[in-house]
């Protein structure tokens, strides 16, 4: 199905089977990560990777990543270390990671990332690969793309931020990391949240880069694409225009 089909289905939000399977890998440090592969194209098929927001898991993106599938793309929702639960699903990352006494905070998720690129980029060699975040890890998607130019083809951050400082990290970590972003980029959150992404985005000199804020007060990280929120349609769109931009 094209994504300009898709558009059109949007309204009637269709319905989807059971297409994922487990998957683990190992990170840098040895900590095996959890993770949800939607795998339902070819393997070069243009592939995505989710990333959930502070507190959940791979739960996130359960009616997220069929829609994907649907409009061309395989899938692979991540635990990081950084979470808990959504949506009945359980972080397994996240708890092997506390049985072993690993830190667990937000910027300690950075190596989940990178492992499952890494895993991705190895095991399916895709044509095009996206990796997309939630809130935390939106953030971190903009650090590793403008980190690494040529890591990636595109990346999307819902509800993105400079959420790090508490850590130890500067007030500007994900900022000086973006100035070098050089490949298409998607930015979106809730409407009162622009003021938190919006310096971030001004530096990024891509000419590639879209952003959407709702005109409703909206949704925090990518759960704005859930079908109980009545203006999920409104964040569809917009994904699918900046997705329907990268053919």
């Amino acid at each position: 199905m094209t994504t300009q089909l898709f558009t059109l289905l949007i309204p009637f939000l269709f319905a989807w089977g059971e297409t994922k399977e487990s998957v683990q890998f190992k990170a840098e440090d040895g900590l095996e990560i959890n993770a949800d592969l939607y795998m339902v194209h070819d393997k070069d098929a243009p592939f995505i990777i989710l990333f959930h927001q502070a507190g959940w898991s791979r739960g996130e993106y359960l009616e997220i990543a069929p829609k994907l599938n649907d409009m061309g793309y395989n899938c692979m929702a991540v635990d990081q270390r950084s979470g808990s639960a959504v949506n009945g699903i359980e972080n397994e990352t996240s708890k092997r990671a506390l049985s072993k006494g690993l830190p667990t905070d937000y910027p300690d998720a950075l190596p989940d990332l990178y492992a499952a690129i890494n895993f991705v980029k190895t095991t399916y060699k895709p044509s095009k690969l996206i990796i997309w975040g939630s809130s935390y890890s939106s953030a971190l998607v903009l650090k590793i793309t403008g980190d690494n130019p040529d890591l990636v083809n595109a990346a999307m951050a819902f509800a993105p931020g400079e959420y790090f400082s508490r850590f130890g990290k500067s007030e500007d970590w994900i900022s000086q990391s973006a100035k070098n972003i050089n490949v298409p980029i998607f930015i979106t959150s809730a409407k009162k949240e622009h003021a938190n992404w919006k310096g971030i985005y001004d530096v990024i000199p891509s000419e590639q880069k879209q952003s959407f804020l709702p005109s409703t007060e909206g949704k925090h990280g990518s759960r704005a694409l859930w079908e109980k929120f009545d203006d999920n349609e409104a964040y569809w769109k917009a994904v699918i225009r900046f997705l329907n931009s990268l053919n």
